[in-house]
């Protein structure tokens, strides 16, 4: 059986905002109603996807980590209590199978353990590509893509703190919930995240500054042509 979904932006669940209860939408779904199903998926999909991606760094494991969890989330809808909120018993199915996978392929490669890094500095926002000029919306797009790839270089620990912390924006307390983890770890681990990431960035930026206004090249190669040019005719600019 195959479930398929987008990892689209929808607004939280049904059941929180809409006419229908969390519970309600649990009992429509064990009883096998589909259209709910779908409707809890897409409610979920952006922060369970966001929070898969954080463990896994890989968007095509990521979507069948996502699919194996959400099929595991269906088979034991009828488990759920409301003890915690759906989101959290969906995203602690989501990192079980997350875990489960870097557990198996640690084994498959014999990878040593994780490492907690260290940083400096201090606080990074995520990028906003709406609105814009074509050429603005594209730097934006390269900077995020920066910053994607600096957020997959932190230590797992620390970067699914940071996606539930600073790319979702969920509370302390929320995080810490879905991570069974003390508010004060997660707290420490946001923070030293923010410090890491800052930094790395940092060293990007002063490597790009080096190369700003960069004149070599092609470029360089057209200038000094032009201007031999220009001597061989006897120095006249046309002007």
């Amino acid at each position: 059986m195959t479930v398929s979904f987008d990892v689209d932006d929808h607004p939280a669940l049904v059941g929180e905002q809409g006419e229908h209860s969390e519970q309600d939408i649990v009992r429509r779904i064990a009883a096998g109603d589909h259209a709910a199903f779908a409707s809890m998926m897409r409610a979920h999909n952006r922060r369970l996807f966001r929070l898969a991606r954080a463990v896994l760094r890989n968007d095509e494991e990521t979507e069948e980590a996502l699919q194996v969890a959400y099929l595991a989330a269906y088979r034991a809808i009828g488990q759920f209590r409301g003890e915690s909120s759906l989101s959290t018993w969906l995203s602690r199915l989501v990192l079980n199978e997350c875990f489960g996978r870097v557990r198996r392929a640690k084994r498959r490669s014999d990878a040593m353990p994780i490492v907690d890094g260290d940083g400096r500095a201090d606080e990074v926002d995520m990028i906003d590509d709406i609105g814009g000029t074509p050429e603005q919306a594209a730097s934006r797009a390269e900077l995020r893509s920066l910053l994607e790839r600096r957020i997959d270089e932190l230590p797992d620990a620390f970067r699914v703190v940071f996606v539930l912390r600073s790319v979702e924006e969920m509370s302390v307390e929320e995080t810490a919930q879905c991570l069974d983890l003390p508010e004060a770890t997660v707290r420490s681990r946001h923070h030293r995240a923010r410090r890491m990431l800052r930094g790395a960035l940092v060293r990007d930026l002063d490597v790009a500054e080096r190369d700003a206004f960069d004149f070599c090249g092609a470029r360089c190669d057209r200038l000094v042509a032009s201007v031999l040019a220009l001597v061989r005719d006897g120095g006249s600019t046309g002007d």
